[in-house]
């Protein structure tokens, strides 16, 4: 890596080449991502990641904006009756999901013919939210329900046990109806801090040797900020500025909100029920990464998938220029690399399985227009200053924690 392209491309920011805007895919110092890049995996992905730039060192992330909540349950017993609507009783949370004029299927309850007359016992039974109560529940009318006779104009009330499940389908308009009901739900943000630190140039302005150790210091010690960082922020007062706040990012460990704790040893079928919990159990994975401690991979490499054809298990090259194990499997392609600051952390025996492309990557970019300077000891002295967090997106990362106590 040369001194001379990292420091002519800015002294403003360790990770230069990022232009200004708001949201864009990549953008990064190609030298500084090369330096070492598997050895601090996590952070490269970073650097890799979808970049956002923002006006404050807290931002607002909306971590799970793309869930989409399919399904409600019943909290109680509808009995059936010659009404022709009637309330749908729902949880409190549920209420929020089912809007006027959506439709939705009832599993396990039998739907009728269109003229009513008799059960279609494959065909489940489908209502029409009509509207709402006072207290929020949907009254709904049946679609394909019980007619007493052909010729009536609705369907009468069916009985539906408590706890039924119901799939929460599209709305369906009425001819001239051109308003479309608000979504109640709103996507829920979370307070992402973004952490400043930095390099100071006099390390970079040494020999090369020394250089790199510099830069390779700070990078390890990224990574490892960016598994287990802890969220927070605190004051203190320093002699020049007076008080100061100082924030702390999350590291992904914790961010994490799908965890498995498991023992150190599995089978492959674990493994495989690991990899359906992750492709099918959450939000599509765009580009699915595993970054895991040297015990983990070790574990991979033991299990014997010979009673599995459906999976194979190559070693190849990824497009950010990593040696990688590719497992090939019915429900997705999986990358599998080690990533030794898990070892360096106690997390050797566990892995988190990534979304990369549902990694995001905020940069304080105001903080990093100009180098920080400072007078101390008569001496005047820059440093490359890096404000910035990794957040995630989308419910599909997975931590799967094998480490013991």
């Amino acid at each position: 890596m040369g001194k001379e392209s990292f420091l002519k491309k800015s002294q403003s920011t360790l990770y230069g080449g990022i232009d200004a805007g708001n949201s864009k895919e990549v953008g990064f110092d190609v030298e500084l991502f090369n330096f070492e890049s598997e050895e601090t995996p996590l952070l490269s992905l970073m650097l890799r990641a979808k970049h956002t730039d923002v006006s404050s060192p807290i931002v607002d992330n909306y971590a799970f904006a793309d869930v989409d909540i399919s399904t409600v349950k019943t909290v109680a017993k509808v009995e059936g009756g010659s009404g022709t609507s009637f309330i749908l009783p729902l949880s409190e949370m549920d209420k929020l999901y089912v809007s006027t004029y959506s439709t939705l299927r009832v599993r396990g309850v039998k739907g009728y013919t269109d003229d009513g007359s008799e059960e279609t016992p494959r065909i489940d039974l489908q209502l029409y939210v009509v509207g709402k109560d006072e207290k929020d529940n949907p009254i709904v009318r049946c679609v394909n329900g019980f007619r007493r006779n052909p010729a009536d104009a609705y369907c009468q009330t069916p009985t539906i046990p408590a706890d039924t499940t119901l799939d929460i389908l599209d709305v369906a308009l009425p001819e001239k109806q051109d308003i479309v009901p608000p979504d109640s739900v709103k996507p829920i943000p979370v307070k992402v801090y973004l952490q400043k630190r930095g390099i100071n140039n006099s390390m970079l302005k040494r020999s090369i040797d020394e250089y790199e150790h510099a830069v390779r210091k700070l990078k390890r010690a990224t990574n490892r900020t960016l598994w287990i960082g802890r969220k927070g922020k605190i004051s203190v007062k320093d002699k020049y500025m007076g008080m100061q706040k100082v924030n702390f990012t999350e590291g992904i460990r914790w961010a994490i909100k799908r965890e498995i704790t498991n023992p150190f040893k599995w089978t492959c079928e674990v493994f495989i029920s690991w990899l359906k919990m992750f492709f099918a159990g959450g939000g599509k994975p765009i580009e699915p990464i595993c970054l895991c401690g040297s015990n983990f991979l070790e574990n991979i490499q033991c299990l014997d998938f010979s009673k599995y054809p459906g999976i194979k298990i190559m070693f190849v090259t990824n497009r950010l220029g990593w040696k990688v194990a590719k497992i090939c499997t019915l429900f997705g392609d999986l990358e599998v690399k080690y990533d030794p600051s898990l070892d360096k952390i106690g997390y050797s025996n566990s892995a988190a399985i990534l979304d990369f492309g549902r990694l995001v990557h905020y940069v304080y970019s105001k903080e990093c227009s100009d180098a920080a300077e400072m007078n101390e000891n008569d001496a005047k002295n820059s440093s490359v200053i890096i404000y910035e967090a990794l957040a995630l997106e989308g419910n599909s990362h997975i931590f799967i924690d094998c480490e013991e106590g």
